[in-house]
């Protein structure tokens, strides 16, 4: 129980002296504006993975970077037709296993908020219920006695790997989210009661705070919790920015969002289900990425998640929780594939990669630290030695809270504070829009007006500053981290750093790094050594590994591509790969080590990999490179097979900018270059 304490409040390479810990189980208890735990309050880091989409000797790992990275609470769906694919046959085995999962969370002091479904999306087959389910006659997601009883098995086999594993018996086991993104209260309560009288017994239940209630839920029975994203794959448009996703870069009041699963939840009102504003402002789906789509191939940048994240912490968020965190491989399926897809039975609104379920999270698909993985961190750190400061503070809102897309007329703005000491949350970023520096600049907050003279705050700028925390009166630099008495700070690029503290003003100061103070116990120090600190050294890409291609075939004639049920391009089946281009790939002797990624640069619709005839990976073309982590292969794999799609004119798919397909030909495809990365 010491190790999951340490865990639940310290963040990555957060270190706390064990006499710091307690024996007991700590209580966890919430009010209006945070958790609190062992009696203090905290700002929790959330970062969602599925533990099904990750292979099981891979999960002590890659646990263990969720947490360098900041994370203190990992969120994990439980996805009915990964373990019960063929009616009454439950597979707990190899990565399937929940329970071994569980046990590794514990043994690295990670709580975990289980999504226990029956409905969880997540972007898998029919939302992860079994097809079988759906020839019985019953609807789901209902109360009927016939949906119930299957639902009150599946919690029966859940609760048989939790055993032992909940938060009042030392286990990791937090709290469990109902359902997902449901609209009737009636039912999310019937299925809490189904999981108490089965043994569930925890701190705090969770739902979706999206969509408005239909029928209420009583109040103090589940947490609602809230999401926003920079883009979404799901939107019906194949046009640049489609939708509202830009309110996202706008600090609001309004919790929640308008543009989450608009294609199964249609056009939503920017209201909260009555009583909701009571709770903490607590999320558990903000964009740490985004999935492609056939019909929309998003790219998403670092700037985008890091962007909402300032944004929801300046708005009064008291707990980010991140979807997707890390990124997974969609397990083999028994009978069919387990991805969405619109010939599926239900949940079928857009056709996802087959295998791939990377997310452009910051941390990929197969571990790999995007750049975002970084940059968040940083904010991590924050919010982990500044919860108690935080926590209670309020949020103030100077700048419009409905700024238009595209609107650069204002420096989106906003701070909290409690008494005189406070924190400006600064974004002067929007997603694909050209923002532009805003001069002229000052700020008067908590009786502080600063800095001494305007100052330009440049565009694509997202930071934090300080007014009357731990003496320091103001600092347009952010605020880090505090260790052992010294405090952190981070230059932000563009913005002249000016720090008043004991009565003095020091202005254009320098980063000095790590090592030496610029003043008493403040150190100051660059982004990129900001967004490492305190983590260990480690290796960097190296693109320089060679890797033999032999093209051995020329794509076949052009499949035509059809339009699904649900009005948008459906993705190629596993026929139309018969008639894609073919190559052979030769890999060095050593190529099989854990730390190697094979990469692959290349223009055209849809890629496969196959080892040996069997599929292991694939990718919908978006601009960015097609990656396998090599450790992955079946042992003995004799044959690797790359078979590429290639682009047609005139396609019903969005592309970003990043994709070349500018006046493809009647066929385009080739592969750039594959090397192999180290990570």
């Amino acid at each position: 129980m010491k190790q999951l304490m340490k865990g639940f409040l310290l963040a990555g390479a957060m270190v706390l002296s064990a006499h710091c810990l307690v024996a007991q189980v700590p209580e966890v208890k919430w009010d209006s504006r945070s958790l609190i735990i062992g009696g203090k309050r905290v700002v929790p880091v959330m970062g969602e993975v599925h533990y099904s989409r990750i292979p099981a000797d891979e999960w002590q790992r890659e646990v263990r970077k969720m947490k360098d990275g900041g994370v203190t609470i990992i969120a994990n769906y439980v996805f009915w037709n990964h373990v019960e694919e063929q009616e009454g046959i439950f597979d707990w085995s190899g990565q399937r296993d929940l329970r071994r999962f569980l046990e590794v969370c514990k043994a690295e002091g990670m709580p975990v908020v289980l999504r226990i479904g029956p409905f969880c999306h997540g972007e898998a087959r029919c939302g992860g219920i079994p097809d079988w389910v759906f020839t019985k006659g019953c609807r789901t997601r209902d109360t009927n006695k016939t949906f119930m009883s299957f639902v009150d098995n599946l919690y029966r086999q859940i609760y048989s790997q939790v055993i032992g594993l909940q938060w009042k018996d030392g286990g990791p086991v937090v709290a469990v989210q109902f359902d997902n993104e449901q609209r009737n209260g009636n039912y999310l309560m019937a299925l809490k009661k189904l999981a108490l009288s089965i043994g569930f017994d925890l701190p705090f239940y969770t739902r979706t705070g999206w969509p408005e209630l239909t029928r209420p839920v009583p109040y103090g029975e589940m947490l609602p919790l809230y999401g926003d994203y920079a883009d979404g794959f799901w939107d019906r448009s194949t046009k640049e920015t489609a939708g509202n996703y830009y309110k996202a870069f706008n600090f609001k009041a309004f919790r929640s969002s308008t543009a989450i699963a608009s294609e199964q939840l249609g056009e939503q009102k920017e209201r909260l289900s009555k009583g909701d504003e009571q709770y903490p402002y607590f999320t558990c789906e903000l964009g740490g990425g985004m999935m492609t789509s056939y019909h929309r191939r998003v790219y998403v940048y670092p700037e985008d998640a890091y962007s909402l994240a300032i944004v929801k912490l300046g708005s009064g968020s008291n707990l980010l929780g991140y979807y997707m965190y890390h990124g997974g491989t969609n397990p083999d399926g028994k009978l069919t594939y387990l991805n969405e897809n619109q010939r599926t039975p239900a949940t079928n609104h857009n056709d996802l990669p087959v295998k791939t379920y990377d997310f452009q999270a910051p941390l990929g698909e197969f571990g790999q630290r995007n750049p975002h993985f970084y940059t968040l961190r940083k904010l991590h750190m924050f919010m982990h030695d500044y919860a108690e400061t935080l926590a209670p503070m309020d949020a103030s809102f100077p700048c419009p809270q409905d700024i238009k897309k595209g609107d650069d007329s204002h420096l989106r703005w906003a701070y909290r504070s409690q008494g005189d000491s406070g924190f400006v949350f600064v974004n002067n970023y929007e997603r694909l829009q050209n923002l532009t520096d805003k001069r002229g600049v000052q700020f008067s907050v908590c009786g502080v007006t600063f800095p001494r003279k305007p100052m330009t705050i440049p565009a694509g700028t997202a930071c934090i500053f300080p007014v009357n925390i731990d003496g320091i009166r103001y600092a347009t630099a952010q605020i880090i981290a505090k260790r052992d008495g010294k405090i952190y700070l981070e230059q932000i690029k563009g913005v002249p750093t000016e720090i008043c503290v004991d009565g003095k003003t020091l202005r254009n100061v320098k980063p000095k790094g790590i090592g030496k103070p610029v003043y008493r116990n403040i150190y100051l120090v660059d982004s990129e050594t900001a967004g490492r600190l305190f983590l260990p050294d480690e290796a960097r890409l190296d693109m320089k590994v060679g890797v033999d291609l032999a093209k051995v075939r020329e794509a076949g004639e052009p499949r035509k591509i059809t339009i699904g049920v649900q009005k948008v391009a459906e993705e190629p089946t596993d026929d139309d790969f018969n008639a894609a281009a073919v190559y052979t790939i030769g890999l060095p002797a050593d190529s099989l080590r854990a730390d190697r990624l094979l990469r692959i640069d290349y223009r055209g619709d849809v890629a496969r990999l196959y080892a040996d005839g069997k599929l292991v990976a694939d990718n919908f073309y978006n601009g960015r490179p097609f990656l396998f982590g090599l450790w992955r292969l079946p042992a003995g794999c004799s044959r690797l097979e790359l078979r590429i799609l290639p682009l047609q004119k005139d396609m019903p798919v969005y592309f970003p900018r990043e994709a070349n397909v500018s006046e493809p030909g009647e066929q385009v495809y080739g592969v750039t270059t594959l090397t192999l990365a180290e990570y």
